[in-house]
Protein backbone atom coordinates (compact mmCIF):
# COMPACT_ATOMS: atom_id res chain seq x y z
CA UNK A 1 0.00 0.00 0.00
CA UNK A 2 2.58 2.71 0.82
CA UNK A 3 5.01 1.96 -1.91
CA UNK A 4 1.89 2.16 -4.53
CA UNK A 5 0.95 5.53 -2.87
CA UNK A 6 4.92 6.45 -3.20
CA UNK A 7 5.02 5.28 -6.95
CA UNK A 8 1.37 7.29 -7.82
CA UNK A 9 3.16 10.64 -6.43
CA UNK A 10 6.97 10.22 -6.94
CA UNK A 11 7.16 7.79 -10.27
CA UNK A 12 6.89 10.63 -12.64
CA UNK A 13 6.34 7.76 -15.37
CA UNK A 14 3.16 6.80 -12.77
CA UNK A 15 1.83 10.36 -11.91
CA UNK A 16 0.10 13.28 -13.66
CA UNK A 17 3.36 14.30 -15.32
CA UNK A 18 3.38 11.05 -17.28
CA UNK A 19 2.68 13.01 -20.67
CA UNK A 20 5.44 15.26 -20.18
CA UNK A 21 8.99 15.42 -21.82
CA UNK A 22 11.18 14.26 -19.52
CA UNK A 23 13.39 16.90 -18.78
CA UNK A 24 9.70 19.22 -18.30
CA UNK A 25 8.82 16.67 -15.51
CA UNK A 26 12.27 16.63 -13.73
CA UNK A 27 12.11 20.67 -14.01
CA UNK A 28 8.59 20.39 -12.37
CA UNK A 29 9.69 17.85 -9.53
CA UNK A 30 12.42 19.79 -9.19
CA UNK A 31 10.37 22.96 -8.13
CA UNK A 32 7.87 20.79 -5.95
CA UNK A 33 10.91 19.50 -4.15
CA UNK A 34 11.50 22.98 -3.53
CA UNK A 35 8.25 24.11 -2.64
CA UNK A 36 7.94 20.77 -0.14
CA UNK A 37 11.12 21.90 1.39
CA UNK A 38 9.77 25.67 2.06
CA UNK A 39 6.53 23.98 3.60
CA UNK A 40 8.33 21.65 5.80
CA UNK A 41 10.73 24.61 6.64
CA UNK A 42 7.87 27.22 7.48
CA UNK A 43 6.01 24.03 9.39
CA UNK A 44 8.61 23.33 11.85
CA UNK A 45 9.75 27.11 12.26
CA UNK A 46 13.15 26.06 10.90
CA UNK A 47 13.94 28.78 8.20
CA UNK A 48 17.76 28.80 8.16
CA UNK A 49 17.14 24.95 7.22
CA UNK A 50 15.71 26.15 4.08
CA UNK A 51 19.09 26.44 1.80
CA UNK A 52 19.99 23.46 3.07
CA UNK A 53 17.13 21.55 2.44
CA UNK A 54 16.53 23.06 -1.08
CA UNK A 55 19.70 21.90 -2.12
CA UNK A 56 19.59 18.79 -0.55
CA UNK A 57 16.44 18.00 -2.35
CA UNK A 58 18.06 18.92 -5.38
CA UNK A 59 20.84 17.21 -5.36
CA UNK A 60 18.75 14.01 -4.65
CA UNK A 61 16.89 14.64 -7.72
CA UNK A 62 19.41 15.27 -10.19
CA UNK A 63 20.56 11.67 -8.76
CA UNK A 64 17.65 9.99 -9.24
CA UNK A 65 17.52 11.70 -12.72
CA UNK A 66 20.51 10.65 -13.90
CA UNK A 67 20.82 7.14 -12.43
CA UNK A 68 17.40 6.88 -14.15
CA UNK A 69 18.78 7.91 -17.44
CA UNK A 70 21.57 5.59 -17.32
CA UNK A 71 19.76 2.64 -16.40
CA UNK A 72 17.34 3.99 -19.57
CA UNK A 73 20.01 3.99 -22.02
CA UNK A 74 21.24 0.40 -20.77
CA UNK A 75 18.22 -1.02 -21.46
CA UNK A 76 17.99 0.08 -24.96
CA UNK A 77 21.33 -1.28 -25.82
CA UNK A 78 22.48 2.24 -26.84
CA UNK A 79 26.33 2.24 -27.44
CA UNK A 80 28.91 3.63 -25.30
CA UNK A 81 32.08 3.73 -26.93
CA UNK A 82 33.10 5.29 -30.91
CA UNK A 83 33.70 1.48 -31.91
CA UNK A 84 30.39 0.04 -30.45
CA UNK A 85 28.99 2.85 -32.07
CA UNK A 86 30.00 2.21 -35.67
CA UNK A 87 30.28 -1.77 -35.61
CA UNK A 88 30.32 -3.34 -39.07
CA UNK A 89 27.65 -5.93 -38.82
CA UNK A 90 29.21 -8.55 -40.90
CA UNK A 91 32.63 -8.93 -39.45
CA UNK A 92 31.56 -7.25 -36.02
CA UNK A 93 34.92 -4.90 -36.52
CA UNK A 94 34.78 -0.87 -36.34
CA UNK A 95 33.87 0.36 -39.87
CA UNK A 96 36.21 3.74 -39.19
CA UNK A 97 39.57 2.49 -37.69
CA UNK A 98 41.19 5.56 -39.30
CA UNK A 99 41.74 7.88 -36.71
CA UNK A 100 43.07 10.57 -38.99
CA UNK A 101 40.08 9.84 -41.17
CA UNK A 102 42.42 8.99 -44.66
Amino acid sequence: MFTQAYSIVMNSDNNALSKLPKIVRFQLMTYLAIMWSVIFCVWIGALTMIGPSIAAHSIILVGIFFTADVFRRSNNGSASDHRSKFKDPNDGCARYDDVWGG
